[in-house]
This record gives structure tokens, sequence and C-alpha cells, in this order.
């Protein structure tokens, strides 16, 4: 089948998508303009920022994407191209979009806070608790899993002779560091015009990839990007979010849109015939044992349809950057769909050049060079900015995965022992949370990562029941929601049983102890909210009514230059 038709469906049912159940959803929640959001009513300078829309955007999507809507599917692929592409576009639309665009909204009519704080208004905090400790292991996965990718994808092996594109993208990565924390600089405190400082920024972007190609000065092992990773994201989640978050993810979003356009534009050209079978089968043998398309399809594709994660990204730190609630569906709903996209150009990479081996990024990275290069890009230059793309992916996820455990280990910490609790300090958070995921990085990604796919889909199920709680609140329909939601546990609890008995098998007992865990919080949690669902028994009194009773002391910000 020529892959140009799968990108042609995907986006016609995408923009469909936007421009008729977005909308709907918008009318079924009641979405106001005129309403001031958190980042207006909170505005602090440093998690409290409102944004131009496009920013946030930008930050929103570089932060979702990661490497999961990359790597998911073309492991996932292992079933064949059509079952891994129904589930993209499926999921997508009617799960993934709707589950992070629930999440930002109630959010901002929560002050902007996370999805354990919506549970303790809505169903209690235990349930909060609960939802958070999950949360903070999903989370800790999520950076080892991260960590581990993108130091393998930068790491030099002076047993190889010749180029190699892995310290040509490091050395990209950091001067494009340095680039973000300038940008951020010039804009948030120079006042400088934002369409100025973009059009500069994304010129001294490409500079940073051709230094990259030509002067690869970043070449160390992986041991080595463990270090320096581990360094950059301490700093990473402690920083205001207008010095390097913001704007790194913004500048990140052009290198991301740039790949999407040229990828499909090389395959309108290139046209490719995929080579991989449409269906495998429902039972594929691989080399750690059978693997069942339900559900493991579901929990491998990953980011690539609907992932847990992105609540935690919504009610984290994206909600604290909404100028107006009528953006976030736009960034929510908007955002998830741009991702979709991204994983179906990654299966039609692994489609297309089937027999590449190698890690998903190394895969990716050839097939959409191979796209490029029909249209001038040669093919080394063009491996290098997919790989930096992809590492911008991740990197994004990584540093934004860290300050959202730091943020739920702070409240955890703050809700069960108090405000004055020592592990209430944003720097101890912070380094509990990585030295958390840094015990786990021996495993590797492809140990990790089935473990991080379930738990991160376990996420959006409880993310769903969390606006399921509310909606129920507020009197509105729910079976938009608890449809997606029921699908979704009965995916990843299953999932689950069968990870804890292979790593049992493999004799992995501490992935086995974290994922029992997970299992166990979040039926418990599930008991809890049904509980609460059922009998209709709500805490005393909503967010709303509590914020109106209250003098929060906050004064309203004047909107920046972005």
């Amino acid at each position: 089948m020529n892959a140009v038709w799968l990108v042609l469906l995907g986006g016609l049912f995408f923009f469909l998508a936007y421009r008729f159940y977005a909308r709907f959803l918008e009318k079924q929640w009641g979405v106001d303009p005129s309403r001031k959001t958190p980042a207006h009513k909170k505005y602090d300078g440093v998690d409290y920022v409102p944004a131009n829309s496009k920013v946030v955007l930008g930050h929103h999507f570089s932060s979702i994407a990661g490497a999961g809507p990359i790597a998911g599917p073309i492991q996932a692929s292992m079933f064949g191209w059509f079952p891994v592409y129904l589930w993209i576009v499926l999921g997508s639309i009617f799960v993934g979009a709707v589950h992070d665009f629930g999440a930002l909204f109630s959010s901002l009519r929560h002050g902007g806070k996370s999805v354990g704080e919506i549970i303790q208004y809505n169903v209690g905090k235990r349930a909060k608790i609960l939802f958070n400790l999950f949360a903070w292991f999903a989370l800790v996965l999520v950076v080892a899993a991260f960590t581990d990718i993108v130091a393998s994808s930068f790491a030099y092996n002076p047993q190889v002779a010749g180029f190699q594109p892995g310290p040509a993208a490091a050395t990209s990565s950091v001067l494009y560091i340095f680039l973000a924390i300038l940008f951020g600089f010039l804009v948030y405190r120079r006042k400088t015009k934002l369409s100025i400082s973009t059009i500069v920024g994304v010129a001294l972007l490409a500079l940073t990839i051709y230094i990259g190609y030509v002067v690869p000065f970043m070449a160390f092992s992986k041991q080595t990007w463990y270090y320096i990773l581990v360094v950059y994201i301490f700093l990473a989640s402690v920083l205001p979010v207008w010095l390097l978050l913001q704007p790194r993810d913004y500048l990140s979003s052009f290198l991301l849109y740039s790949m999407l356009a040229g990828a499909i534009l090389g395959l309108f050209i290139t046209r490719p015939t995929l080579q991989l079978s449409a269906f495998k089968g429902f039972t594929v043998t691989t080399a750690a044992g059978p693997q069942y398309l339900f559900p493991i399809l579901f929990v491998t594709v990953a980011c690539g349809a609907i992932s847990g994660f992105h609540s935690l990204v919504s009610s984290g730190t994206t909600a604290k950057q909404i100028d107006k609630e009528t953006d976030a569906k736009l960034v929510g709903y908007g955002g998830m769909l741009i991702e979709g996209m991204v994983a179906i150009v990654a299966l039609i990479s692994v489609a297309y050049v089937a027999r590449a081996q190698g890690a998903p990024a190394t895969i990716f990275a050839t097939g959409v060079a191979t796209f490029m290069k029909s249209f001038g890009i040669p093919f080394e230059v063009g491996r290098i900015f997919v790989l930096l793309a992809f590492t911008a992916f991740a990197l994004t996820s990584l540093d934004t995965a860290t300050r959202l455990g730091r943020y739920l280990l702070q409240e955890l910490m703050e809700t069960v022992f108090g405000k004055n609790f020592f592990l209430n300090n944003r720097y101890v958070a912070t380094a509990l949370t990585i030295g958390a995921a840094w015990g786990l990085l021996s495993y590797g990604y492809t140990k990790i990562w089935p473990i991080f796919g379930s738990s991160n889909q376990l996420l959006a199920a409880l993310a769903l029941l969390s606006l399921s709680a509310w909606l129920v609140r507020q009197g509105r329909k729910i079976f938009y929601v608890v449809i997606p939601m029921v699908f979704m546990f009965s995916v990843t609890l299953s999932a689950l049983v069968i990870l804890i008995r292979n790593n049992w098998i493999a004799k992995n007992y501490l992935l086995v102890t974290i994922a029992t865990i997970l299992f166990i919080l979040a039926v418990v949690l599930i008991i809890e909210a049904t509980r609460v669902l059922v009998k209709k028994q709500f805490p005393a009194k909503t967010y709303e009514e509590l914020e109106l009773a209250a003098e929060t002391g906050y004064k309203d910000s004047k909107r920046g230059p972005c």
C-alpha cells in the first residue's frame, strides 16, 4: 500500500475531529473565554506565567511528544502496520485528545492544580494521596526510560570509525539549551518582540545543527551522558519556567514542526510502498516470548494514541500558562492530534525501512532522512536533523517529567506531613525524584518501556476517572469519558498482570515490585472513586466555592510578550 494514503486519511480524520468533536466537548464543558485563568489569578513569574496560545502549544506539544509517539509505534509494528495505524487514529481522536483536553480544562477550573488536587476536591484526600503516589512512580519510570534513550542517542562509540550522528546531535542539543536561555532572557526580561526573537532564534537553531554536523565536540560515552543529563534535568526542574522550560519548548516546536513537514513532503514526493505486513496475527512470537495484540499493542503504542503523562503536563505546567480558556482546545485537543500525526510518520518510517536494525531513534531517523533526501537534503544531514528532533522530543519530556515529579512529591509530602516538612523543598524533591530514576537506569529502556507503557496508560485511565468525578459533580454528561476510561482500565490492568509474570520469570524483581505497587494503588483508587461516584458523597465544597470564599493574595498579571 502507498504510504501517502495513510497520511491523507489521518490528516482528514484529525481535521474533522478538531473541527467538530472538539467543539462538541467545548460546549459540553462550558468553556468561557471571559473567565480569568490561573495564570492571571496566581501570577508569580516562576510557574504561573500567562503566554500566547502558540507559545503554550509549542511548550505543551514538545513536552508531551517525547520519544513515545516514535518509539511506541515502531515497537508495536511487530503486529503489522494496520492495527497500529487504526489505534493511533481512533485512539488519538476519541481517547487521547479527550483525555488531554479534559485534564487541561479541569485544571483551569481548579486553579491550575494537578490531577491529584482535582481528585481531592471531587473524590477525597485519601484518593489524592493514592493518585499522587501512583503518578510519582510513573514519572520516575518516565525519567529513567527517557534518560536512557537520550544517553543512548548521544553516545559516542570509539570503536566505530568515521562520522557518528550521536555526538553531532548532542553538540547541537547542548548549544540549543544555551540558545533557549538567551531567548527566554531577551523575551521576558528585555521585552524583545516575540516575532523578531522567533526569527532570530530559529535561524540560530539552524546554526546549531550546522555546528553539530561540522564540529561534533560533545563526544562522550553513554555513562558520561547519564551524569550530564542528571545535572541538566535537576537545573531544569528548579529554574523559573520562563528562563529555560518555556523558551526551549517553544523553539523546539519549530524544530519538530519542520521535521514533521519535511517528512510529509518527502512522503508525497517519494510515495513509498509499505514493506511491512499489514497484519501479523493476534499473537506474535518475539525473543521475550509471545506477545498478544490485546493488551500489548495498546500499551506499546503508548503516547502515539493516549498517555497519562499528558494529564500531568496539562495540569502541571501547561494550565499555569494558559491565557484564555478557549486556548485549551488548541493546546489540549490540537496538541494530541499533532502527536498522532508524528506517530503515523513513525509507523510509516518503520513500515518502509522494515529491514532496518537498531534503536527506534535510528530506524526513525533513517526512514525520515530517506524521505527528505527526495527534495535535496543530504542523507547524513537529514539523519542529524531528525535525531536532534527526536532527542528534542525526549529532552523536553525528560525535563518536564522531572519538574512534574518535583511538584507531585511536594504535594504528596504537604498533604501527608504539612507545609513545613523538609521534603517540600523543591531542591530536595527534585533530587529524590532523580535519585529514584537513577536506580532503574541499569535496566535500560527496553526493559523499562513495557512497565512505563502500562503505568502510563493506567495513569490516563485514572485521569479520566478524575474528569468523570468532576463532571458528575457538575451535573454534566460523561459517556464520552467513561467509555474510553473503561477500555483503558481493561487494557492496562491486564498488561500489568502479564508484565508481573514475565519479569518474575526473568528475575527482574525490582520491576516486579514496582508493577505490583502500581497495580494495587490503581485498584484501590478505582474502588475509592467508584464508591464516591455511586453514592455521590462528594467532599463538602467544590474548589470554585472555596476559591470564592478565600482571599488568595495574588495580583493579576499583565500579559507578557509571550
